[in-house]
């Protein structure tokens, strides 16, 4: 609807430059500039290579996302940012281009979370988030179990990885298999054509005494890559598609086991499950069965809406400005680990951001009026 909140949404905290427009709950452009081929060589994110990237991205793609949404930078109600967390280079440059954008637009900022974030996006998806949300979040950098009661100002952890992160394994895993960088992709799709019962691998935090809600994928990690290598110096082949398939079960296994068993225990009859590691099929797949036989109903976007990108943050951005939430002012920085239990950084002054200038003209000179009003 017209009357509902038209807002730019800027994400950077790792290696794509997403830029997306909502209006309200629907989503009206969603582009994506990725570097992830620049980091494929080094076979993980390069936080400087990344960087440049975005600063070399941003300004087309924010121009094409407004082309996209047929809209005028003049015509938003808001610019919301991704604020952390993240790699520190990354955010300070999609976190400086925001701030620019709206002191030339004299448009409100909202620093916003990047976790918040992904549960949000579900609403450009499946309408309003029923209140609480009870959220599984899996991405290369993080695996968390989250509780909003409200997405803009009441997030709770419930549980998270202890080591590694689900995704950061499915990469060291796919090293160890020789698939290259990014793991996750290859996996899903190797998976497919093994046997998950084939190897054995540990289900980490999974004994009786252990923290219900809590993951560790450190030590699956280490016995995959132990069983892989004493296969090669057996001299027998690997069967790299039985070891991915096996792999997968063993992570996906104990993601969606915490995840109901969390929902069961809070009394929410459904969850959400976001992130990058949410493309994954078998983890919808076995998310879905087990959901359904509980009774949980299960949200999980598009694939497109679970990696990182600019739409989840303007869909928070959103959010904030229906609900009327405190503006960010023109201090606002980027913090790395910025605490999910934050949804957003509020500014620290009474007075309208829009009409103050300081520490404002350092981040200008990289985006002329020419470009803002284009």
């Amino acid at each position: 609807m017209a009357d509902e909140p038209l807002v730019l949404g800027i994400e950077t905290s790792c290696d794509e430059t997403g830029v997306g427009i909502v209006r309200g709950t629907t989503l009206l452009a969603n582009a994506v500039a990725s570097s992830v081929d620049a980091h494929a060589r080094f076979g993980g994110v390069v936080p400087e290579i990344a960087s440049r990237a975005h600063l070399e991205a941003m300004v087309p793609t924010i121009e094409r996302a407004l082309k996209d949404a047929g809209v005028s930078a003049r015509d938003l109600d808001g610019i919301a940012v991704t604020a952390g967390p993240g790699l520190a280079g990354a955010l300070l440059v999609g976190v400086s281009a925001a701030k620019a954008y709206a002191y030339a637009l004299g448009k409100p900022l909202y620093g916003v979370n990047h976790l918040a974030s992904h549960i949000c996006v579900d609403q450009l998806e499946h309408g309003p988030l029923p209140e609480p949300t009870m959220a599984l979040l899996v991405s290369g950098g993080h695996s968390s179990l989250l509780l909003a009661p409200d997405i803009t100002a009441d997030v709770r952890p419930m549980g998270a990885t202890i080591d590694d992160a689900a995704g950061e394994a499915f990469d060291k895993i796919a090293r160890v298999l020789n698939l290259g960088f990014p793991g996750g992709p290859v996996i899903d799709r190797l998976a497919k054509e093994g046997d998950p019962a084939a190897i054995a691998f540990p289900r980490g935090l999974t004994g009786s005494r252990d923290p219900a809600y809590d993951f560790s994928f450190s030590g699956l990690k280490t016995a995959v890559a132990r069983w892989v290598e004493a296969k090669r110096n057996a001299g027998e082949d690997v069967p790299v598609r039985d070891v991915a398939a096996s792999f997968q079960e063993a992570v996906v296994d104990v993601l969606t086991r915490k995840a109901v068993r969390a929902c069961q225990d809070q009394g929410v009859d459904h969850l959400m499950i976001g992130g990058g590691v949410a493309a994954n099929s078998r983890l919808r797949a076995l998310a879905e069965e087990r959901c359904e036989r509980v009774g949980i109903r299960l949200r999980v976007p598009r694939p497109g809406l679970c990696t990182d990108n600019g739409a989840m943050v303007a869909a928070l951005g959103a959010e904030m400005v229906a609900r009327n939430r405190p503006v960010s002012d023109l201090e606002l920085s980027a913090d790395s680990s910025l605490p999910v239990t934050d949804p957003h950084v509020p500014g620290n002054s009474d007075h309208d951001h829009t009409h103050d200038h300081t520490h404002t003209h350092d981040h200008l000179h990289e985006i002329s009026k020419e470009n803002l009003y284009s």
